[in-house]
């Protein structure tokens, strides 16, 4: 019996440590996946900001418009760093939430990306249609999950890059279009796939459906005979919605 007890207890001893070993390797891959998202969110935005004041817009400096989109990237940049050094929440994370208008977004984003996608060939367009586009969130998120949108569509498809939004019903679009040669794969099961074998693209992906999600929406890719195209769907603000304090 005694023998009996101590095999037991050896197997119960031998179970608990691959349970720790396994929450130290889950551990260790969540840390590699923050690390991997915080290089990726880095990179696009610095590079955004730094070819868009090497290439002023027809002055000796920036114009003001250009100004704001790279501080808005700048902002993103700092984002990556947040969530690198905190409890790893990541895009889930909202930090400050206003009323934004997506159309500024969109504009401020087209415009930080335009030197990028030039260096490359491509063009970016950018347009709106029906009321205000206003939507209750956090605007460095979603520029966070705009931006990108647009650098995959540059990095991966071909010009131009179309960014349109509209209101339809209760809610926001924001669609990023290309005429590449298409995802690889459904949204849903890039983002489904290993964190290591994601990729760039589907890394990106990953954080535009997570600030998407964290907003009460979602992304999704629409038909397309010529390309990819991404939408961003968010709710439309109430009109009794005000700006947090």
């Amino acid at each position: 019996m005694v023998s009996g007890a101590v095999a037991i207890a050896g197997w119960v001893a031998a179970g608990l440590v691959g349970a720790l070993a396994v929450s130290v390797v889950r551990l260790h891959g969540d840390r590699m996946e923050a690390v991997a998202r915080a290089c990726h969110e880095l990179r696009g935005p610095l590079t955004a900001a730094r070819l868009g004041l090497a290439a002023p817009a027809g002055d000796d400096l920036p114009s003001p418009v250009r100004l704001r989109a790279i501080d808005t990237e700048l902002g993103r940049a700092a984002l990556a760093l947040d969530d690198l050094s905190g409890a790893g929440g990541g895009a889930r994370t909202l930090w400050r939430l206003d009323r934004v208008d997506v159309r500024q977004v969109a504009a401020e984003c087209g415009e930080a990306w335009q030197a990028t996608a030039a260096a490359a060939g491509i063009s970016i367009r950018v347009g709106w249609s029906g009321e205000e586009a206003a939507v209750w969130g956090d605007r460095l998120r979603l520029a966070q999950a705009l931006g990108n949108l647009v650098a995959n569509a540059v990095e991966h498809g071909r010009g131009p890059v179309g960014i349109e939004v509209a209101v339809r019903g209760m809610t926001v679009r924001v669609e990023v279009s290309d005429h590449g040669p298409g995802l690889p794969r459904a949204v849903a099961e890039l983002r489904r796939r290993p964190r290591r074998g994601r990729g760039s693209r589907g890394r990106g992906l990953a954080i535009a459906a997570d600030v998407a999600e964290a907003h009460g929406g979602a992304l999704i890719s629409a038909p397309s005979g010529d390309g990819a195209r991404l939408v961003l769907q968010v709710p439309l603000a109430l009109p009794e919605q005000g700006s947090a304090d």
